[in-house]
């Protein structure tokens, strides 16, 4: 409801909305002092602008990259969603989308070999994109198998099965609708005492076709109080469990007040009673992991281990092969389906000859993710020997990779890249300036470019200006030195270092 605002209504102290602003003022009384001048007596008034509860977005390295930007022919656009250039790489990509969704390349392994800077985590970043959510994508650096608790196969296989996802569908009976009524029945307690036991509660639901009036258990009770359910609200409760959930608002409270915070959902159609089909999406990590942990227990081993920090343990490989038999089972009776998805390793050439071995034999397992690997080296010794290879990965493992190669951006294509991250910056840049970071991005690296923008804004704003000018990221530029420019200067200067 939206209350107009009258001179009478000023005083009352009163939350006005304002739809325009998207805020609320609170108009409130300050009984300061009067001053008398003489002429007039004034009182000061303090007007406060309630902040919006929406999150804002950190601003990440690629956050401007929406997906590949390709046509529905498969050819790709050349500045959409993000990408400039690279137009063979993404159309590679999305060709592997195509196959990614058709599932025709579990088990099949895709290499980014590039120059560094060249978007080669962009690339695997679009593909995700393309694929939505409801496909798993896993990524992971190859530095992180490294650890002192896990040994380096399990850190791999435990990413392996992350990045493969089970669909489990389910037909449940539920009851669902907007809440119309709420209201606990007390009695004396069993107990004895003061205190009031709740017997039932009473709740009313209501959709399209019709309204029903449903007699709760207790327990029930608690799990509305849980899920913080009000009258407006829709719900819907499993039959067989009692489980509640609270699904939104009521979109007919949708004019009430905007603060951005409730999702409103529209009513329910068909009967209150119905038979649904619940889809639930889970990694085949997320099955090891709780059934890895054994639960309950009353003994007091049993509640110091729950009260202790778990230390990272393994997943056994017996345990892993029974949950793939209940797996394959469930499969096979159509209760669930598998979605493989994508497994992303930066810096393969991180990886020493023990994984890159085990690579060889996850990636023919039946229960196998698609993996791309990506990597900015070229011919290198792989680590962990003297042999020296393509990429730093042994020759067996590079027969089964597909290679998409990224190229180095021209003096065009660095300006628009630099333009959409001043876009997504929210920087305001004029066209002299960009051509100079350009400049500067084919001297040194467009990474080097990108990282001016910022400092170059806070300059242009103690200049007192808005936007930045070329003198504003020379004077920065002036500043920080580049990767080429340092090693340049540690050469002339050797003999003042450490060496």
């Amino acid at each position: 409801m939206v209350t107009r605002i009258s001179p009478r209504s000023l005083h009352t102290g009163q939350v006005l909305y304002s739809p325009s602003s998207r805020s609320i003022f609170k108009f409130q009384h300050k009984h300061t002092e009067t001053e008398q001048t003489g002429r007039d007596n004034t009182k000061k008034m303090k007007i406060e602008e309630v902040q919006s509860t929406t999150k804002k977005q950190r601003i990440a390295t690629h956050t401007h990259i929406k997906g590949l930007g390709l046509e529905v022919t498969g050819k790709a656009i050349p500045l959409a969603a993000g990408f400039v250039g690279q137009v063979a790489a993404r159309e590679a990509g999305g060709l592997v989308v195509d196959m990614i969704r058709q599932k025709k390349m579990a088990g099949r392994a895709l290499l980014l070999a590039g120059p560094p800077g060249t978007g080669k985590t962009a690339l695997a970043l679009g593909i995700s994109q393309e694929l939505g959510t409801k496909v798993p994508f896993c990524p992971m650096v190859g530095s992180e198998v490294y650890s002192s608790e896990v040994k380096k196969t399990e850190v791999l296989m435990e990413n392996f099965r992350r990045a493969i996802g089970l669909r489990i569908k389910e037909n449940k009976e539920v009851y669902e609708g907007e809440v119309t009524e709420l209201s606990p029945e007390e009695t004396e307690s069993v107990t004895g005492g003061y205190g009031k036991a709740i017997s039932h509660v009473i709740i009313g639901l209501k959709t399209v076709k019709g309204t029903k009036q449903l007699k709760l258990d207790p327990t029930i009770y608690d799990a509305l109080i849980k899920e913080k359910v009000a009258v407006g609200d829709v719900i819907y409760i499993e039959s067989n469990s009692g489980a509640v959930k609270r699904v939104g608002r009521s979109d007919a409270f949708a004019t009430e007040f905007d603060l951005e915070a409730e999702e409103y959902v529209p009513l329910p159609k068909g009967e209150v009673h119905k038979k649904k089909e619940i889809v639930q999406d889970v990694t085949l990590h997320d099955l090891d992991a709780a059934n890895a942990r054994p639960q309950g227990g009353q003994d007091i081993l049993s509640l110091m281990g729950q009260m202790m920090k778990p230390r990272k343990t393994e997943i056994t490989d017996k345990l892993r092969q029974e949950i793939n038999k209940v797996v394959n089972r469930y499969i096979d009776e159509g209760v669930a389906e598998l979605v493989p998805g994508v497994l992303f390793i930066d810096e393969v050439h991180m990886l020493d000859m023990e994984c890159f071995s085990y690579l060889n034999r996850a990636l023919e397992s039946s229960l196998s993710p698609i993996v791309i690997f990506a990597t900015n080296r070229g011919i290198c010794t792989v680590r962990g020997t003297d042999m020296s290879s393509p990429h730093g990965i042994p020759v067996d493992l590079l027969d089964r990779l597909v290679i998409i190669r990224t190229e180095t951006y021209g003096p065009a294509e660095m300006i628009q890249i630099l333009a959409i991250r001043a876009q997504v910056e929210e920087i305001s840049i004029d066209e002299e300036s960009l051509a100079y970071l350009g400049e500067i991005g084919q001297q040194a690296s467009l990474r080097h470019a990108v990282q001016l923008l910022s400092p170059g804004s806070v300059v242009a704003k103690m200049n007192g200006r808005d936007g930045i000018c070329k003198a504003d990221l020379e004077e920065v530029n002036s500043l920080y030195l580049n990767a080429k420019s340092s090693a340049k200067l540690l050469q002339e200067q050797q003999d003042r270092y450490i060496s």
